[in-house]
């Protein structure tokens, strides 16, 4: 059956090619980008199943009125994929807080507020589909992105109490978490801090540079992780957590590892935190 889809961040990247995808698989899009002139293409291939919609997600009236061109269009919106977001390199002592500020903002207000936006329709039609697109460092934390890994962890924290409040009523919850693909999130979407502190040199500039120098090379496809989000979300029962790319696999089941580790090692300090029994 036919649904309609809600993209943000279509310009590049993930969001253009499932954008793609769903309109080639007969579904209906709404094609969400700051500029619309960069997705003109898209909509022109598919005048009578898709919708160019500016977006900026950090603009109130621009989630308003873009929702509203969706309902006025088709109806409704079946599926929401929160995909706009940015990153943004630097030890954590070295960020400025207005380029970190600016990418809360969008990873994630931007995401809880486009939800906010989209959710009274789907509980009125009692259901609907969200796609949050998290990453890796949304579950592992690493060197030069500790504060992109802070708003991946935060999109995480909300889609999971997210679920729990939604699943009654027919709306289901999904986190993407991919590792290192072939889009632009190492390239011109994400800004360097202009301090540079030396005594990061070996963690946080290293892991800096390997990343950009790994950007165009990645292992990721984006046009299977497309798919396999789509594949989620057509399942009788979508993963709350979907993994995509053999590094992220890794990475989560090493972390999994880790915690497992300080959870059984410290398990007697744990326990002998709470009251005694019966106190």
């Amino acid at each position: 059956m036919s649904k309609v889809w809600f993209i943000t961040g279509c310009s590049t990247g993930f969001g253009r090619e499932l954008a793609k995808y769903v309109l080639e698989l007969g579904h209906k899009a709404v094609v969400a980008s700051r500029k619309t002139a960069d997705v003109e293409d898209i909509v022109a291939e598919y005048p009578e199943t898709s919708i160019a919609v500016q977006l900026d997600v950090t603009k109130a009236d621009e989630i308003k009125s873009s929702v509203e061109q969706a309902i006025q269009k088709f109806g409704r919106i079946d599926v929401l994929v929160n995909n706009a977001g940015i990153g943004y390199f630097g030890a954590i002592e070295e960020s400025e807080d207005d380029e970190v500020r600016r990418m809360f903002e969008i990873n994630f207000w931007g995401l809880a507020n486009v939800t906010k936006a989209v959710l009274p329709g789907m509980r009125a039609q009692r259901s609907g589909n969200i796609v949050n697109v998290a990453s890796i460092g949304g579950l592992v934390g690493f060197p030069a992105v500790g504060y992109y890994n802070a708003t991946k962890f935060a999109v995480d924290g909300f889609s999971d109490a997210l679920s729990k409040e939604v699943a009654p009523l027919g709306i289901k919850v999904t986190v993407v978490a991919p590792s290192g693909f072939r889009t632009d999130w190492a390239g011109r979407s994400a800004n360097n801090s202009k301090i540079v502190i030396d005594d990061y040199k070996t963690t946080a500039e290293n892991n800096k540079n390997n990343i950009r120098g790994y950007s165009g090379k990645q292992p990721g496809d984006p046009v299977r992780a497309v798919k396999s989000i789509v594949k989620a979300v057509e399942a009788e029962n979508p993963p709350l957590h979907l993994l995509l790319g053999v590094a992220a696999l890794k990475g989560a089941r090493n972390k999994l590892e880790v915690l497992k580790k300080d959870f059984d090692t410290w398990e007697e300090t744990t326990i002998g935190a709470d009251f005694p029994a019966g106190e």
